[in-house]
């Protein structure tokens, strides 16, 4: 049987044209787009320009909310009532749903976003909650962290879940993506970032900060498009793969 991966990429999340420009040129390489439904970015016509070029490309569309938290940008923890949090990730998946309903697209999946994917992959009951909204939606398919919470919530919610790992982070010896604050958390030269990839999709392992291998099976490989170079990087990535055998497909 021949090896095969998805790729995805966290769109609609930089400003302006150059922010469209990057999001379009991300969209011809990837197979899967998660679309920040402004929680901690995106607003009706970023999400709108998104899924419109996801349609022209064929790539499957995914929700992708996080903390209400525009100003730091989803990426600190917010201690909130679950109901409030519930009722936040239930608006912005809704926006989405609509943007795409009139596009003619369905949403497939969703995807936590920065600090509320870290700690749902933690927290049980965050986890259930996250599950919930993509049942709520009417969403079938959750992306998340392998051997992670959300896991065994989704497949609790009768969801399919996708495991996922990221080309251009650093991963601890734990499984845990290592903190943006710490040094080289962000993996930004090209060919560290396509060998990640390729480790991952052709054995399902990681070299982990400090050294040593940690196997992580994963169906899905992330390419953050705040990455510097994201474009290339994603370019390179997907030809290396086809190069390597592995088929590249959502």
């Amino acid at each position: 049987m021949s090896r095969s991966i998805c790729l995805n990429a966290d769109l609609g999340e930089l400003p302006g044209e150059a922010g469209r420009a990057l999001d379009a040129a991300m969209l011809r390489v990837v197979t899967r787009c998660n679309v920040a439904c402004g929680g901690h970015a995106g607003d009706d016509d970023s999400m709108r320009r998104t899924v419109e070029v996801a349609k022209k490309h064929r790539v499957q569309i995914g929700a992708h909310p996080s903390y209400p938290d525009l100003e730091h940008f989803g990426r600190r923890s917010l201690t909130m009532a679950p109901a409030d949090l519930a009722a936040s990730l239930e608006a912005q998946v809704r926006r989405l749903l609509e943007i795409a309903k009139s596009a003619g697209v369905p949403v497939v999946h969703l995807k936590a976003h920065g600090a509320l994917y870290n700690d749902a992959a933690k927290e049980k009951a965050l986890a259930k909650l996250v599950a919930g909204a993509a049942v709520k939606a009417g969403i079938h398919e959750l992306v998340g962290p392998p051997n992670s919470a959300m896991d065994t919530a989704a497949q609790a919610a009768g969801l399919r879940f996708l495991a996922e790992g990221f080309a251009d982070r650093s991963y601890e010896p734990d499984g845990a993506l290592t903190p943006r604050s710490v040094p080289g958390a962000v993996i930004v030269e090209g060919a560290e970032v396509l060998a990640q990839a390729l480790s991952f999709a052709q054995s399902g392992t990681v070299t982990v900060r400090g050294g040593g291998t940690l196997r992580l099976p994963i169906q899905t490989l992330c390419l953050h498009s705040d990455t510097p170079g994201a474009a290339d990087h994603a370019a390179a990535i997907r030809t290396g793969l086809e190069a390597a055998g592995i088929e590249v497909r959502a």
